[in-house]
């Protein structure tokens, strides 16, 4: 007979299993359906993915009723078979593992991503009447998972407590890698939960394992508490109508056995994970020995974050577009990331910086990674204005339909900003606010062949407009994929749809620098190659193993490994200046992109490129 969940922890680590929803979309099943309702309808798929996380060395196993409350499955017309889809999802793990697997009841937030009030009363029902029932049905644990309100999880935390003396892990799901959580610190969340009850704290979902360690770092748990952490597989990309996770199995193994020396004692995976991912976290965790705690795991750990350049540019610059710049002479473009907040005097200040350094034009991300932003449209127009630089603005497929996307761009024409990146967008639903939703009326082909409609003077309706507009229109461009030949194949297409210029995802291998090179050479559109310098070792591997569209040489990883603040940001910049040497023989494109605002990284590197400019010239 296994010992009780909180005995196993308490001298060992339990692999947790992976996703569910996301595996059942790989394997075939559509978002929009209810997936707990296969508890009834197809119990044997629900089993099969049981086992196989079950296979792959996971001995923590969640049942299949995450979102199988009254709330959820009333939009399926499904509220009266509440208590038939929470037992089967019990009956249907404990048959696919067995008894020496842990079988913990899923329970997910009711509040998180709706647009409607729900009253807390109503909130609370639904809490007891699943909790209820999962455990009448003899699960080994109660795993409250993916909650965003400290309130609603210290509700369903009570009800809990009241029906049961079962184990309760508590997951919340961090929104931002800061040291607060639903406006308090992290630590005092989980002080909470535990005076309330909780035997296990930890992070699920939102982010994936970097953004979780970071928190967990910055994080004061009690001595001897364990922790559980289940990180997302990065972060998804969009690509030809389905979503794609990035994170290796491999770098997986290697975070889970940071995550042990961290405290962590059950780890396993979210959204994105597969049996592959937790197949490795079993393999490295197998000879792991957790180490004996101490009050040295209560520490805090917190992590923290020049200007001559030649003159170079014309006097004619500010009239040039920046495809007649390039034609001439190399041009920079730096991206500035708009803030995150209302205050935007750091972000303008790096822009002031960066004229000074004689950018040729800061671009602007349309709330990248689905994260929310201040507009572009409106620093564009401070930058334009108050500094006299050259905006050029990311316009994605994701936040407006046709209506806005014309409204938009209309917008940036009245303004005067006419140069653009049209770009397909990040997911909403993986961005900071799960519960908004992703319109994609257009793919990156149509809305780069409707901004140039809007050149003829025609509206995106065939209406003809009083005057034309300017647009010159940028298109994304990725690299770092297996096959590069279909990669520009579909670059051809957006050039054929009338993408004026190019610019690239972030490249830091010189071999595939001079790969797109040659393979782009046939080309009439200038190319801005992407540079990003490393801030950290820490954030180098985030960019490999969790960004869609970034892959870094082993020997970029190798020499920024174990680096952080000044030393990392160092090593970061003398890699990029490398790259930047072999780059500006072949591309008079450079695109500079800058990492946490760090602005004077950028700087330094746009200074280079002037200073090195007369050399290849």
């Amino acid at each position: 007979m296994k010992p009780d969940l909180r005995e196993k922890l308490s001298n060992s680590i339990l692999v947790g299993d992976g996703a569910m929803g996301t595996y059942l979309y790989q394997i075939g099943f559509p978002v929009g359906i209810s997936y707990e309702e296969l508890n009834i309808s197809q119990p044997e798929i629900i089993e099969r993915v049981h086992r196989e996380y079950y296979e792959a060395g996971a001995r923590f196993i969640e049942t299949n009723t995450y979102s199988a409350n009254r709330e959820h499955l009333s939009k399926f017309g499904l509220e009266a078979d509440v208590e038939q889809i929470n037992r089967a999802g019990v009956e249907i793990a404990r048959r696919a593992v067995g008894n020496d697997a842990y079988v913990i009841g899923s329970v997910g937030s009711i509040r998180a991503g709706k647009r409607k009030n729900i009253r807390t009363s109503q909130i609370e029902a639904d809490f007891t009447q699943q909790i209820e029932i999962l455990t009448e049905s003899a699960v080994d644990g109660i795993l409250l998972e993916t909650f965003f309100d400290l309130n609603e999880i210290l509700l369903a935390l009570h009800i809990t407590r009241k029906l049961s003396h079962i184990p309760v892990i508590c997951q919340l799901a961090m929104e931002d890698v800061g040291r607060t959580y639903d406006g308090i610190l992290v630590s005092d969340a989980f002080e909470q939960l535990i005076a309330a009850g909780a035997d296990v704290v930890g992070f699920n979902c939102r982010t994936g394992p970097n953004g979780i360690m970071r928190v967990l770092e910055k994080t004061i748990v009690p001595p001897q508490f364990p922790i559980s952490v289940f990180p997302n597989a990065g972060i998804p990309d969009y690509v030809d109508g389905r979503y794609h996770y990035v994170s290796t199995p491999a770098y997986f193994a290697e975070s889970a056995l940071s995550f042990a020396d961290l405290g962590a004692r059950v780890i396993g995976g979210c959204c994105g994970t597969t049996p592959a991912h937790i197949q490795a976290i079993a393999e490295v965790l197998t000879k792991y020995t957790p180490n004996v705690y101490s009050e040295e795991r209560s520490r805090v750990i917190t992590i923290t974050e020049p200007l001559n350049s030649k003159e170079a540019k014309s006097t004619q610059s500010e009239e040039l577009s920046i495809l007649e710049l390039v034609k001439k002479r190399h041009t920079v473009i730096v991206e500035l990331d708009p803030p995150r907040d209302l205050d935007i005097t750091k972000f303008m200040t790096g822009a002031a910086a960066l004229k000074a350094a004689q950018a040729d034009a800061i671009t602007m991300a349309d709330n990248s990674l689905a994260v929310t932003r201040m507009s572009n449209l409106a620093l564009g127009s401070l930058l334009k204005d108050k500094l006299g630089i050259r905006p050029l603005i990311h316009i994605a497929c994701r936040d407006r339909n046709l209506i806005g996307t014309q409204s938009h761009l209309m917008g940036l024409d009245a303004l005067g900003i006419d140069h653009v990146l049209a770009v397909t967008g990040d997911p909403a639903k993986f961005g900071d606010l799960p519960g908004s939703s992703s319109v994609y009326d257009l793919t990156s082909f149509e809305i780069i062949r409707m901004i140039k409609q809007l050149n003829l003077g025609t509206a995106f309706s065939g209406k003809p407009l009083k005057q034309r507009a300017k647009f010159i229109v940028g298109a994304a461009f990725n690299p770092n994929v297996k096959h590069l030949d279909k990669a520009i194949l579909r670059l051809e297409r957006k050039i054929e749809a009338g993408a004026d210029y190019i610019m690239t995802q972030p490249v830091y291998d010189p071999i595939l620098m001079e790969r797109v090179y040659e393979m782009t050479r046939h080309l009439n559109v200038p190319i801005f190659i992407g540079i990003m310098p490393l801030a950290t070792g820490r954030n180098a591997e985030y960019l490999h193993n969790e960004v869609p569209g970034i892959q870094l040489s082993e020997e970029v990883r190798r020499r920024m490994s174990g680096l952080e603040k000044d030393e990392g940001r160092r090593m970061g910049i003398q890699i990029a200046k490398e790259l930047l040497d072999v780059a500006m023989p072949l591309f008079n494109g450079i695109y500079l992109i800058t990492p946490f605002l760090n602005y004077e990284m950028s700087v330094d590197l746009t200074s280079y490129v002037w200073e090195s400019a007369p050399l290849h010239s």
